[in-house]
């Protein structure tokens, strides 16, 4: 393997801000390549002397991560310029501050987010080139080497050092802590028996963890800057959806690369990011959400697959016209209006898809088209949205990241049922189904963020709210297996997870993280409990 490979296969481990010194070094590199007149090195002399050696020579990373504006676009400045100044105490980050001068730190800053011409790119030769094999799974247990019910186990992302967090969800204490890639991102997926889950980076690092074993099996790079991944119960397929470059990737079970899709529209003139993927069980397929595409995208992952028309049919009997297989292959909705963010519903053949815009459509996957407009307003994320009955109708509701509301949908005839003021915009929505709450973040607005309300789901009105200190964020509720316990993040670098009783909401317990940024219940999860995110 050439240096440049090795560099990328480096395994990552410097936490996220602390990248942030040695990217505003990388980004001032490109506009300021020549020696200043008076010998001192400029910033592209500079980055090879103190950051090629972790962030590689052609900033796509090595031991440290990748150092591109993509990449950090929720760093903010003030922040990079405090780490580049005093580094980042136990990581491999040294302090500038006594090596850089104000003027060109002040540069760097200024830099940091200028795009990368021409933009990098990252072929199926870096890809299989980039897989990492952990350990052989020949010498793993078949059973869980611990003594807890392994479909009620937490998974907690640790955004602040970058690590995760394995909770005993009965116990509600941990029993395993590991590090992790860089950045975590759209949340970690598992294989129906519980063992396996799938962890995405920002850097584009996908991740498998062996749960019952507690360790990492596998890892390959996908993509430069990575949305997230998703997974088919059986753990044979892996779908991982791209900002850079504009691909979806498709890797089998061990990680192994089965092809990389470019990602445009029909006549191949538009390409296009691919803001996220989500697994469809009843419909053993990937649906994809693309960014700049009006289309959504279906990628069966059974093998026998009815087979894909392409072009104009004259007979779909006699095959008279062009067809590609079925398998692995995108079969196209296409609409008026670029979708980004989706709800499914519980079977599947519904996408509930809404616009950055605010431009909310309801697509069936089975007639390939708009059957509803969908009346929201500002930014909803309807990715965060959940389900349950009321009066004998099932219900929609979603956070908005713009609006201070929850909106509840109905789900007969797509019409709003009521709006429910919120202390500000906010990210995450959760209940279960045991539980006659509904907990929602107003981690979006400055004032409130501190703040988590509680719905009663059968009044539809907020009863309680629960509160840290002002100027923290509490975000992300998620339930044990039988919603007895609703577990909130404290997300905070000296952080924590906060256990509350789902009855009587009063506190029960902390448990000390460094920023958990996100828990997942692995019960939940695989069994697409109504009140969290699929």
């Amino acid at each position: 393997m050439n240096s440049r490979n090795s560099q990328r296969t480096l395994a990552a481990r410097v936490p996220y801000r602390a990248v942030a010194a040695a990217v505003l070094v990388v980004a001032a590199a490109v506009g300021y390549a020549s020696a200043r007149a008076d010998d001192t090195p400029g910033p592209a002399g500079q980055y090879q002397q103190h950051c090629a050696s972790c962030h590689g020579a052609d900033r796509l990373g090595g031991s440290g991560p990748a150092l591109l504006p993509e990449n950090l676009a929720r760093l903010r400045k003030d922040e990079a310029l405090d780490v580049i100044r005093g580094g980042r105490t136990a990581t491999q980050m040294p302090a500038f501050g006594s090596v850089l001068k104000a003027d060109e730190i002040a540069a760097l800053g200024a830099w940091i987010y200028s795009p990368v011409v021409p933009a990098p790119k990252w072929s199926e030769a870096d890809i299989r080139a980039s897989r990492i094999q952990h350990v052989d799974p020949a010498t793993l247990s078949a059973k869980p080497v611990f003594d807890a019910d392994p479909m009620n186990l937490f998974v907690v992302v640790e955004g602040g050092d970058h690590h995760v967090s394995v909770l005993d969800g009965d116990r509600l204490e941990p029993i395993h802590r590991f590090p992790s890639r860089h950045a975590l991102h759209g949340g970690p997926k598992f294989t129906q028996d519980g063992r396996y889950v799938f962890f995405g980076s920002r850097d584009g690092w996908v991740t498998k963890y062996d749960l019952w074993n507690l360790k990492v099996v596998a890892e390959v790079r996908a993509g430069i800057n990575t949305r997230n991944v998703a997974v088919s119960p059986d753990g044979k397929h892996v779908a991982v959806a791209n900002y850079l470059p504009h691909t979806l990737v498709l890797l089998d079970g061990d990680l192994n690369l089965l092809k990389s899709i470019a990602v445009t529209d029909r006549e191949g003139k538009i390409s296009s990011r691919v803001s996220a993927v989500y697994e469809a069980t009843p419909r053993n397929s990937f649906v994809a959400a693309l960014k700049d595409v009006p289309e959504v995208w279906e990628i069966s992952y059974d093998p026998t697959a009815e087979e894909i028309p392409t072009g104009y049919i004259h007979d779909y009997q006699y095959r008279e016209g062009a067809f590609v297989r079925g398998y692995l292959n995108p079969r196209r909705t296409e609409l008026a209006e670029v979708l980004d963010d989706f709800f499914f519903t519980q079977d599947y053949s519904t996408v509930l898809g809404a616009s950055r815009d605010g431009v909310g459509q309801v697509v069936n996957l089975d007639v390939r088209r708009k059957i509803a407009d969908l009346p929201l307003d500002g930014m909803p994320h309807l990715g965060s949205g959940i389900t349950w009955d009321w009066q004998g109708r099932r219900v929609m509701a979603s956070t908005n990241l713009k609006a201070a509301e929850v909106t509840v949908i109905d789900m007969q005839d797509w019409s709003v049922v009521k709006r429910i003021p919120t202390r500000g915009p906010g990210f995450f929505l959760r209940s279960h189904e045991n539980s006659r709450y509904a907990f929602v973040d107003s981690m979006m607005s400055r004032e409130a963020k501190n703040v988590l309300q509680v719905i009663d789901k059968q009044t539809l009105e907020i009863v309680r709210e629960l509160k840290t200190d002002p100027g923290k964020t509490l975000a992300h509720i998620e339930f044990t297996r039988d919603g007895r316990y609703a577990l909130a993040s404290l997300w905070e670098m000296d952080g924590a997870v906060i256990v509350y009783d789902a009855q009587t909401l009063e506190e029960v317990k902390r448990l000390p993280m460094k920023k958990p940024v996100g828990k997942y219940n692995v019960w939940n999860k695989i069994t697409r409990e109504e009140g969290t995110s699929h």
